[in-house]
């Protein structure tokens, strides 16, 4: 299963949420079920930042949806984001 997700910062506020994403993407690659957690961030500003990953299963990401660090995270983005967290689970097609 693939996982994708985009984040808009508030201005002013994307060091802050750089910061937190590297913490919680650590944890997350340290996960049994994680076969790939990668993050972007936009070469132009504003910043607009995004994650790749990729799951042995959904449940394997049900469980990291529910971990104390995830949870942590998305707390967090509560103040650095514009938006509610909503990401996309995927199977590949092609």
């Amino acid at each position: 299963m693939h996982f994708i997700v985009e984040f808009r910062p508030v201005a002013g506020k994307e060091a802050a949420f750089r910061k937190e994403l590297l913490r919680v993407a650590e944890a997350t690659r340290q996960e049994p079920g994680c076969l790939m957690y990668r993050g972007y961030e936009t070469i132009r500003e504003p910043k607009v930042f995004a994650v790749y990953t990729e799951w042995v299963d959904e449940e394997a990401f049900e469980l990291h949806a529910r971990l104390p660090h995830t949870v942590r995270f998305l707390e967090a983005g509560k103040d650095l984001l514009t938006h509610e967290v909503k990401g996309l689970r995927l199977r590949q097609i092609v």
